[in-house]
């Protein structure tokens, strides 16, 4: 299979710059998803890669080859879609067929391929259907099928699940990993969806105004965010984020009083995970606005000054609206973020 390489990539639009001076090493076999929220630069990053974009600046490289002015055909990536991208009129025998038509292999290995790849993603009792007899999920196998099917060097995945209904994509996310441990297929997966993302990757990339803000695995993104961005936008619930001053070794805000390393002072963003809350204590103290039980969790929501917080609370957990409350924090899991948003990681 193949690495990838970019090189100092910019993408402009006229005054618009899409993407800003990306570089990034993606590891052969690895599964490396784009995170960020719509007009970040993720898709267009990846249309570079495929070659339906050309860079503004920089280089791109698959395995050891420069592939900035090689086309898009040649490239030996295959990409799956947002859209199934069918063939309506084709059955899905002979839609998972037409990469291996069009890049001229003989016809003698074409079954044992499509079959092959159309049990991987068990579709093998459907090949004679056409697109419009199958449902969404099974449309998008077949989409991964005929991708499957070429053996690419890299795969290129935009956002394939979002059409799909929740309880469909948590059965394709666990077919997709599945599938590309099986191939050992380097693979860039593209989302605005952070649970996508976390179950997904090898590591996660996560950008913003065409920048990338954080690169690590999603263990280390979720625990050790680099700023503010992602720190909120990682995490459901995402981390409460609360502005205020530190002085004297306490952080303090409208209803917030709370332990903070001594050698901090100014102005500050507080950041705590709703997870690392307890419904007791004297960090916070304000009204219950909302209870939300899930079953396995209550997520509460908790109205100090003119904010919110949110709060993971037991299963149990039960409050009128409008009570009293007082929330504490862990202290060993408190986070602290500078004016700009960048983490406050050194102790003076």
């Amino acid at each position: 299979m193949a690495s990838i390489r970019l090189e100092n990539i910019v993408k402009r639009y006229g005054a618009f710059t899409g993407v800003k001076h990306m570089s990034l090493d993606i590891a052969d076999e690895e599964f490396l998803v784009l995170l960020g929220p719509s007009g970040c630069g993720k898709t267009t990053t990846m249309r570079m890669i495929a070659g339906l974009e050309e860079p503004t600046e920089g280089q791109i490289i698959i395995g050891d080859e420069v592939v900035n002015e090689i086309d898009a055909r040649d490239r030996d990536v295959a990409m799956v879609f947002q859209g199934y991208a069918l063939y309506p009129n084709m059955s899905i025998y002979e839609n998972i067929r037409f990469p291996l038509r069009m890049r001229k292999i003989a016809r003698d290995k074409h079954d044992a391929l499509i079959r092959q790849a159309a049990d991987m993603v068990e579709l093998g009792d459907y090949l004679d259907r056409k697109p419009g007899a199958l449902s969404g999920g099974q449309r998008q196998r077949a989409a991964l099928a005929r991708a499957v099917v070429r053996q690419p060097q890299v795969f290129l995945m935009d956002e394939p699940l979002s059409n799909l209904d929740a309880k469909l994509r948590a059965s394709m996310r666990v077919q997709i990993k599945h599938m590309q441990r099986q191939l050992k297929v380097t693979t860039v997966y593209v989302t605005h969806d952070q649970i996508e993302a976390m179950t997904l990757a090898d590591r996660i990339v996560i950008m913003n105004g065409g920048a990338i803000q954080q690169v690590g695995t999603p263990d280390e993104i979720y625990t050790d965010p680099a700023n503010t961005f992602v720190a909120g936008f990682i995490g459901s619930p995402p981390m409460n984020l609360i502005e205020g001053t530190a002085a004297a070794g306490r952080f303090t805000a409208p209803g917030v009083s709370a332990p903070c390393p001594a050698h901090l002072s100014g102005a500050i963003t507080l950041g705590v995970r709703p997870e690392d809350c307890r419904v007791s204590g004297d960090e916070l103290t304000g009204t219950v606005y909302g209870v939300e039980p899930t079953g396995d969790v209550t997520y509460l929501t908790v109205a100090f000054g003119e904010r919110q917080m949110e709060v993971k609370a037991a299963r149990d957990f039960r409050a009128d609206i409008d009570t009293p409350i007082g929330i504490g924090f862990d202290a060993d899991r408190l986070y602290y973020f500078d004016e700009t948003g960048n983490r406050i990681r050194e102790v003076a």
